[in-house]
C-alpha cells in the first residue's frame, strides 16, 4: 500500500468517526514519517497492543518490571568462563519476535554488518579477507551490556515513532537499562545501533584500501597498512559511541601464519581449522565403533542434545565448504541416527 492509498482510506474512516480536520492531519503527518521509513504505522500503545495480541496491561507490566518476565541459566564460552543468558518468557518473547519482525527488520542495517541478518551467511563475511595480506581482528568488550536503553529509545525515535511509543519498545527490548543477552530482538538492534559507526570506520578503511567487516562485535580488517594507527583509530571511534576495545582479543595474522576469521581459516580457502574438523572425524569414529551410548559415557557427555549439537559442527563445516564428501558422509550418518 502506497501512502497516497493509506491517506485515502484513513480519511475517510476518521471522517466517519468523528475526527476533526486538525487530528486527521496531525495522524497523517505521524503516519507519513513511519511510511517513508518503511515501518508500520502504530499510533499508540492501545493500536500496538491490538497488533501485538497482548492488552495493554500486560505491556505495561514487561515494560515496568521487566525482570520478572526472564530467566537466567548460563553457557560455557569456548575460553571456559561462563556466559549469563537471560531468556524472555514466552508471552514477551512473543512481543519481541513481533517487534523484530513488523519494524527491526524493515530498517536497513549497514552493507558491512554480516551477522543476525536474514539470509547473509557467514561466508559473506569471509569471502573479503581471503588471501590478504594481514588480517587484523578486534573485538568489543561487553558487546550488548554496553548497549543502552537510550540508545534503543533513539534507535525507534529515528525511525518516526512518538516518544510514549519509543519509550515503550526501549523498554520491553531491553533488561536492566542495556539489551539482554539471549531477547530475539538484540541481535539486530545491536547491527542499527553500530550502524552509524560502520560508516565512520568504512569511510576510513576505504581511502586506505582496507578490507573491513563486522560480525557481531568481531570486526575484521584485512589487506596492507599499518595496525597501530587503525587500532588507535578504531579505539577513538568506538570510546565516542561509549563502547570499549576487549584489547584480549585484538589478534593481527600475517600472510606467512594461519589466518582466522570467525572461526575459519581465510589464507588461501575458506576451511574450518584442522585442528576441530578432526575433533569432529574422531567422535563419528567412535560413535560408529562403539555407539553412542559408549562414546557419550566414555569422554563424560551427558547433554541429551550432544547430537544435534554435533550435527550443528558438521553442518557448519559444510556451510563453508559444501562439496566435502566426508563431511556430508557424516551428516548423512547422524541424521539417520536422530
Amino acid at each position: 500500500m502506497t501512502f497516497e492509498q493509506y491517506k485515502k482510506e484513513f480519511t475517510q474512516e476518521a471522517i466517519n468517526s468523528g475526527f476533526s480536520d486538525q487530528n486527521i492531519n496531525n495522524c497523517l503527518k505521524y503516519a507519513e514519517t513511519l511510511f517513508q521509513n518503511k515501518v508500520p504505522v502504530i499510533y499508540n500503545t492501545s493500536h500496538l497492543s491490538a497488533l501485538v495480541g497482548y492488552n495493554k496491561s500486560y505491556l505495561k507490566r514487561a515494560s515496568v518490571y521487566t525482570k520478572y518476565f526472564y530467566r537466567k541459566f548460563e553457557i560455557l564460552k569456548k575460553n571456559g568462563k561462563k556466559r549469563e543468558i537471560s531468556e524472555p518468557l514466552p508471552s514477551l518473547k512473543d512481543i519481541q519476535i513481533w517487534i523484530l519482525n513488523n519494524i527491526l527488520y524493515k530498517v536497513t542495517v549497514s552493507k558491512y554488518a554480516k551477522a543476525y541478518i536474514p539470509k547473509v551467511s557467514i561466508k559473506q563475511n569471509l569471502i573479503f579477507h581471503k588471501n590478504q595480506e594481514k588480517v587484523f581482528t578486534i573485538d568489543v568488550e561487553n558487546f550488548f551490556p554496553s548497549i543502552k536503553q537510550h540508545h534503543i529509545n533513539s534507535l525507534f525515535l529515528s525511525f518516526g515513532y512518538s516518544k510514549i511509543l519509543s519509550s515503550l519498545f526501549s523498554k520491553i527490548c531491553c533488561l536492566n537499562e542495556s539489551l539482554p543477552q539471549g531477547a530475539p530482538t538484540s541481535p539486530y538492534l545491536s547491527n542499527l545501533f553500530f550502524s552509524p559507526i560502520d560508516e565512520i570506520i568504512s569511510k576510513y578503511c576505504v581511502k586506505r584500501e582496507i578490507r573491513y567487516t563486522r560480525y557481531a562485535d568481531d570486526m575484521t580488517f584485512s589487506g596492507s597498512f599499518d595496525e597501530n594507527i587503525l587500532f588507535e583509530f578504531i579505539k577513538e571511534t568506538l570510546l565516542n559511541f561509549d563502547l570499549i576495545i576487549n584489547e584480549k582479543k585484538t589478534k593481527l595474522m600475517k600472510k606467512n601464519t594461519r589466518q582466522i576469521v570467525t572461526g575459519v581459516v581465510v589464507n588461501e580457502k575458506l576451511q574450518v581449522p584442522f585442528k576441530k574438523r578432526n575433533e569432529i572425524r574422531q567422535s563419528l569414529y567412535y560413535i560408529k565403533k562403539y555407539g553412542i551410548t559408549s562414546h557419550m559415557e566414555k569422554i563424560n557427555m551427558k547433554k541429551a542434545n550432544y547430537l544435534l549439537h554435533l550435527l550443528g559442527e558438521i553442518t557448519f563445516v559444510l556451510q563453508i565448504n559444501p562439496s566435502d564428501k566426508e563431511f556430508i558422509e557424516y551428516r548423512d550418518y547422524l541424521k539417520k541416527i536422530l
